[in-house]
């Protein structure tokens, strides 16, 4: 599984807990949350763009910086 790493514009803990049930209800990802410096590691089978898409339904900017 490749990982990804994301730029989300997060907040605060709901900013994070929305990130949370975005990837959740997307299934087979695998992620870790870095509210402070914004970031979103995701480990995941998934296409950058099917990822990026689901992250843009949290309603907060995203960008993809790339895999790590």
């Amino acid at each position: 599984m490749a990982k990804h790493e994301f730029f989300v514009d997060m907040t605060c803990e709901g900013c994070s807990n929305a990130v949370t049930r975005v990837l959740n209800k997307l299934g087979g990802v695998q992620f870790d949350i870095d509210l402070p410096n914004k970031k979103v590691l995701i480990e995941s089978n998934h296409s950058v763009e099917v990822l990026t898409e689901r992250l843009k339904r949290t309603g907060k900017d995203v960008q993809y910086i790339g895999e790590k």
